[in-house]
């Protein structure tokens, strides 16, 4: 099996619901451009990768990818991921497009050996829980109604995503906690808003409130920050989300012993390749490797990586509105389809149909 055409597919992209993040980071997406990844093989199998960077994608694979792939077989992934790490020494690859050619060529391969992908990873759980991600929302008691929205919908665990104030944000960590009572999972993302001194004084408040962890306080630039920020509050830290580097800038992460938990995903690691190389660094060091993100592959990784507790799922709206992957009672189940099974939420509409609407 060969790879002979890689195609990429840029389709409008309508502007999404309007919610905000912290103060000082873009809200909701904006209308823009998406793109469809297809690597097309001699055999009529293709593998399908998907981004909201449609016209960044395009240039890339014009200019680096296409050339590098066609003659492939798709099946020598680890040979093509190096492939890619290499090109990425040229092109600083984006984050966010460093694992598009690696989560196609599992779709392939799962598609070839007719599995779903996690099966094809070796499998470890069917179901798993999901905790609610919050948006940031306007005020205290919005946050205790979204709360309850989201226990009411079967969430057994809340992550918030709040303003990016130390002193505000511990407010409503505290409050949130006394609202719950002790028994709720609750975690807090700061989004990479403070320094470390406001880190500090944010960590005090999540340890007296037992948070279950404390994530991506400051920029992920610093390992010796953290290392500081580790030495100084008793709330778990969950690190290494947006770091550049997979498993090697992770693996930095842990030694320094700043770490409790570590991020891993297809999207900021390296596609499903990354992701899973984080997860078993950390399994080595009896650390958690929580999934970042929501959508079919992260699906896919949580129901193949054993040490990882939670989904994410986000919670964009008050009403709150339940991720049709979760059921009642708060778990998502495992995808069935071969490969990743991004044609099964297309329904009827097929890539060209969205495709003609440039």
């Amino acid at each position: 099996m060969r790879i002979v055409d890689v195609k990429v597919h840029l389709i409008k992209r309508p502007a999404a619901p309007p919610f905000r993040w912290r103060t000082g980071l873009p809200g909701s997406e904006p209308a823009g451009i998406s793109g469809i990844l297809r690597l097309i093989t001699d055999e009529g199998i293709e593998g399908i990768a998907t981004t909201n960077r449609g016209k960044i994608l395009d240039d890339i694979v014009e200019r680096r990818l296409r050339d590098e792939l066609i003659g492939q077989n798709p099946l020598q992934k680890e040979w093509l991921w190096h492939r890619i790490w290499e090109i990425d020494r040229i092109e600083e690859l984006p984050i966010y497009l460093l694992g598009m050619v690696d989560i196609a060529l599992w779709d392939l391969t799962g598609k070839v050996a007719g599995l779903p992908l996690y099966q094809l990873l070796g499998g470890y759980r069917h179901t798993i829980p999901a905790y609610a991600s919050t948006v940031t929302f306007a005020s205290i008691e919005e946050y205790l109604d979204v709360a309850d929205q989201c226990l009411a919908l079967g969430y057994p665990a809340i992550k918030l995503h709040a303003w990016g104030d130390a002193r505000k944000d511990a407010e409503l960590c505290l409050a949130l906690r006394k609202h719950v009572g002790a028994t709720i999972p609750l975690m807090y993302d700061g989004s990479a808003g403070f320094d470390l001194p406001d880190a500090i004084y944010l960590g005090h408040a999540l340890t007296e409130a037992s948070y279950l962890w404390y994530e991506e306080p400051m920029r992920e630039f610093s390992i010796t920050a953290y290392k500081q920020l580790s030495a100084a509050v008793r709330v778990p830290l969950l690190v290494a989300e947006t770091s550049d580097g997979a498993h090697m800038n992770t693996a930095d992460f842990i030694t320094s012993g700043c770490a409790t938990f570590v991020r891993t995903s297809a999207g900021l690691k390296g596609g499903v390749t990354g992701a899973m190389r984080i997860a078993h660094l950390a399994d080595a060091f009896q650390m958690r490797a929580e999934v970042h993100g929501g959508g079919l592959v992260h699906q896919h990784l949580c129901m193949a990586i054993s040490n990882t507790t939670y989904y994410e799922s986000l919670v964009l709206t008050n009403p709150v509105v339940r991720e049709p992957a979760v059921d009642e009672h708060g778990l998502v189940h495992a995808p069935t389809a071969p490969g990743i099974g991004t044609e099964s939420l297309w329904g009827t509409r097929t890539w060209e149909d969205d495709a003609l609407r440039l």
